[in-house]
Parts: C-alpha cells; sequence; structure tokens
C-alpha cells in the first residue's frame, strides 16, 4: 500500500461506528466514522478510535475549546457564529457553528454582526455545535440596532448612548471588555 491509498480525503469513510468512536480528526455521521481533513487513517484498536493524521494543523475547535466569533446569521432557534479566534488564537478559516436559543428567554439572544464567545459542545454530522448558556459566554461587543450608535450595558440589555434604545441580548459578564479578544498580532 502506498501513501496515496491511504490517504483520506474530507468526508472520506475511515471506520464504522460499530467499531470505532471519532477521534482527532474525525465526526460520526450517523452511521460511519468520517475525516474532516486530508491526512492519514490511524485506526487505534486500543482505544477503539479512528483519526486522522494530518501534517498541518488546522482550525476545527474540539469539543470545549472557547470560539470568539461574529454571528452572520440569526435564524428563529439558533445563530450561526464565523469562528474568528478558537483559544484565544487567530484563525481564518471560514468555519461557522450554530447555538441553538429558543431555551433562552430574550427575544434576540444576539443580532447580526454582534461579537460573540461560544463554547463548543459537540460535532455531529459534520456539524459544530456550541452553546451561549454560561454567564461568562454571550454577546461581547454588539452596535445599537436603530442607529448602529455605541451602547452600554444596562442590567442584562444594552442601552444607545446615542438614540436611547433599549435593547435584549444574552450578554457575556465580559461584555464591552474587548482586552478579552486577542490581539491581530497571534
Amino acid at each position: 500500500m502506498t501513501l496515496a491509498d491511504d490517504l483520506k480525503f474530507p468526508g472520506d469513510k475511515i471506520g464504522s461506528i460499530e467499531e470505532y468512536v471519532p477521534g482527532r480528526n474525525t465526526y460520526d455521521d450517523g452511521e460511519s466514522i468520517r475525516a474532516t481533513v486530508i491526512g492519514s487513517s490511524k485506526l487505534d484498536n486500543s482505544e477503539k478510535t479512528a483519526n486522522i493524521i494530518t501534517q498541518t494543523k488546522i482550525s476545527v475547535p474540539e469539543i470545549g475549546d472557547t470560539v470568539i466569533g461574529t454571528v452572520e446569521a440569526v435564524l428563529g432557534s439558533m445563530i450561526v457564529v464565523s469562528m474568528n479566534f478558537i483559544n484565544q488564537r487567530r484563525v481564518h478559516n471560514n468555519v461557522e457553528c450554530i447555538c441553538q436559543t429558543r431555551h433562552l428567554r430574550k427575544k434576540y439572544s444576539a443580532l447580526v454582526q454582534d461579537v460573540v464567545i461560544v463554547k463548543i459542545i459537540a460535532r455531529q454530522n459534520g456539524t459544530i455545535h456550541g452553546t451561549i448558556d454560561d454567564d461568562d459566554l454571550g454577546v461581547l461587543s454588539t452596535k445599537c440596532r436603530k442607529c448602529f450608535g455605541i451602547v452600554g450595558m444596562m442590567r442584562d440589555a444594552v442601552k444607545c448612548k446615542e438614540c436611547g434604545w433599549i435593547d435584549d441580548r444574552k450578554l457575556s459578564s465580559n461584555f464591552g471588555k474587548m482586552d478579552i479578544i486577542p490581539s491581530e498580532k497571534r
């Protein structure tokens, strides 16, 4: 077998979910373990994990990672977040995650172009799932949705300093503290 025969591409089947659990750079699609990156497959029979070994470090978050990103879409019961930082490291990967918001008692948990901090809770069927439930998770930075002015925190809402509009959001305990967002030099 040559290296080209062992080379796996994103979506290629690595193993069966009856025999292995997803490991590094793999996911469970409900029937099979599949690759998320280009690399060679490694089946660990002692740990029963299916892994992909790659030469380059990719920027796909693992479960438990913290992501800072921009809200790209607000759907009825979820938001879509484009990842800018994973565990305080800048990424340029165009990867997005979804966060369920239906259980939050807020009309708008976040709006498009809000900067949010999210914790990754699952990777299922090729989709990355996050949460903004914890106190330190949620909106870090936003603007007024009426006049796009600067807002300040008012209990668990934001109030525009220019037009006075008050808007309810799921704010992080770090709202307005821009030092939590790493510098671009990293």
